[in-house]
């Protein structure tokens, strides 16, 4: 009796445990769904909750694309568009760290940097070049605001915390003093450049000419605006189409006059400068078709006589103290997009759906 007692017990055990688990099944399941919600086709990814669309994405890769002929392939182009996503969610994350630390640029800040942007041509020719580049002016708007506080929030977590002293400075000078050593005349030039052809400005307001009759009008504006007394370093920053260069206020360093004489136009023009004299405007053309492919204008900054700079030359010292903060700088906004990565929460659903395509 004992025995089979117990094996009903044990079958009584055996059949509610069946129940309580066919009971819990479907609760299992949406549970299970819950933690796995579908999402918006048209979401590529989300940062802290906030999404970014798909619209957005294709926005960002056909402004890359430009007007190239050749069309990537579709490994090439979804390469692209995750390189591109991976640019959008660190911008969301700067948007939403400056929200938190009151930095985003407000609408004053954006129409004053629009009218700067718009300050070089008619009203009829900006609205020509918003039409011609498929943007609208909330886009650029957007951009500007985008821009602006990413700048604020640079300035704010970086910029105001590096400090480069005289120790450093003269340490740096020692160890590198041969560079300090020009061996013959150099000329510190800046440059302005303006390019008939459709490519990446590289500029800060992205502005951009697209054939030699825009290029000539553009350049010719900001040759009347140097003319008046704007800063050369701002234009061309704003509005150079010399990506080199541009984000430097148009510094292109020191240039040997051997290295002058390869271009006899652009040497007979600066040549004949003082100090803080600016050129003409001055074409350039393909060798083969003998058409004008850009126009430049040049300022030249300095002369640097052959020999070994000094560390109390103030020139040496301050091109000691920027190259060192710039190296600082861009170091610690690394270390702080790495952080912003950590901290924040992302779904990345497009490289999800790459991934689920095509792994075998």
């Amino acid at each position: 009796m004992k025995t089979m007692t117990t094996i009903k017990i044990k079958q009584n055990e055996s059949s509610n445990s069946r129940a309580y688990r066919m009971a819990i099944l479907p609760v299992a399941l949406l549970m299970m769904g819950g933690c796995h919600r579908g999402h918006n086709a048209d979401v590529v990814a989300t940062v802290n909750g906030h999404a970014i669309m798909s619209a957005d994405l294709e926005k960002a890769y056909k402004d890359q694309l430009g007007q190239q002929q050749q069309q990537p392939s579709q490994e090439q182009a979804d390469s692209l568009r995750l390189n591109l996503l991976r640019g959008l969610i660190d911008e969301e994350m700067v948007e939403q760290r400056a929200a938190k630390m009151n930095l985003t640029a407000t609408n004053e800040e954006v129409d004053a940097k629009l009218a700067e942007m718009k300050a070089p041509y008619t009203e009829e020719q900006f609205n020509e070049r918003l039409k011609a580049s498929n943007h609208t002016l909330e886009d650029v708007k957007h951009d500007l605001r985008r821009s602006l506080t990413d700048n604020k929030l640079l300035n704010k977590e970086i910029n105001s915390k590096i400090t480069v002293s005289d120790a450093d400075v003269s340490n740096y000078y020692n160890q590198h003093k041969s560079e300090f050593n020009l061996p013959e005349l150099q000329y510190h030039l800046a440059g302005i450049r303006v390019t008939t052809t459709p490519a990446q400005p590289g500029n800060l307001q992205g502005s951009k000419a697209t054939n030699d009759d825009e290029a000539k009008k553009k350049i010719q504006a900001l040759k009347n605006r140097l003319d008046s007394g704007e800063d050369f370093g701002s234009i061309a920053m704003n509005f150079s189409e010399w990506p080199e260069t541009s984000s430097n206020g148009g510094d292109m360093g020191f240039v040997s006059e051997s290295q002058m004489h390869a271009d006899p136009q652009v040497y007979g023009a600066v040549s004949k400068l003082k100090d803080g004299g600016i050129t003409e405007i001055i074409p350039s053309f393909d060798p083969a078709t003998k058409k004008p492919v850009g126009y430049s204008i040049y300022k030249l900054l300095s002369r640097e006589p052959a020999g070994q700079r000094e560390l109390n030359d103030p020139r040496v010292q301050q091109a000691i103290r920027q190259q060192l903060h710039d190296g600082r700088s861009q170091l610690l906004k690394n270390a702080l997009y790495e952080m912003m990565r950590d901290q924040a929460k992302v779904e990345n659903f497009f490289a999800e759906q790459i991934f689920k395509n095509d792994a075998h």
